[in-house]
């Protein structure tokens, strides 16, 4: 095993001890999960510490397994160091995109590593908007970018008509992180692929216009 794959492992292993200690300690899930109500009252640790909580195994399962298929890309390209702030800061976004889409609603609450994973899920297409995706049910390749776009515009629609019992803005937000960092830190990327990069950006845009028009 390289020190890629550990870094890898290291983010799983921590989310996996952090999930299991939450789902056998009512008191320490309470006390960690993402809450407007906490948050504005200055428990700002919930804004890191939410994103290691998971609803349950099938949910841990779930962000784990994409994380692992998701993160050598990102590896490969980033190195280790840069792939700690890109998910990091996807985490963190994420969950400022939901304290601000729910700043009145006191009672609020999620977990999960969805945001940090989101932000590793679309670092990874702008390094590589060429790869192709297979999802289940869908028996033929998806270009990674039409996925990416996909992706983001069901996030909208979710936020929107608040679609289940999912945080779509941090899963909105934390591909916004991952988007904006791994641009910062690699560049490169713009003259590489500069019409991926537009493309990609199209549900940010439209994000933002239904912000400003009060759609959302």
């Amino acid at each position: 095993m390289g020190n890629l794959d550990l870094i890898v492992i290291a983010i799983i292993g921590v989310n996996v001890l952090i999930s299991l200690k939450g789902f056998n300690d009512f008191s320490f899930f309470e006390k960690y999960k993402f809450n407007i109500g906490g948050i504005r009252r200055g428990e700002q640790i919930r804004m890191l510490m939410s994103g290691f909580l998971h609803v349950d195994t099938t949910h841990l399962f779930f962000n784990m397994l994409t994380l692992y298929f998701f993160a050598p890309v990102v590896l490969s390209f980033a190195g280790n160091v840069k792939f700690l702030v890109i998910y990091f800061g996807s985490l963190l976004v994420g969950n400022l995109f939901s304290l601000f889409f729910h700043k009145d609603e006191y009672h609020y609450s999620a977990v999960g590593a969805s945001g940090a994973v989101s932000g590793i899920i679309y670092a990874g297409i702008l390094f590589r908007p060429d790869m192709s995706l297979y999802l289940m049910f869908i028996p033929i390749p998806i270009p990674a970018y039409i996925f990416g776009i996909g992706y983001l515009l069901y996030s909208i629609f979710g936020m929107k008509n608040r679609v289940g019992n999912i945080g779509h803005d941090a899963h909105f937000g934390g591909a916004v992180g991952g988007y904006v960092i791994t641009l910062i830190l690699a560049p490169w990327v713009l003259e590489a692929n500069l019409l991926m990069v537009g493309l990609l950006a199209i549900p940010i845009v439209i994000l933002f216009i239904l912000q400003r028009l009060g759609k959302l």
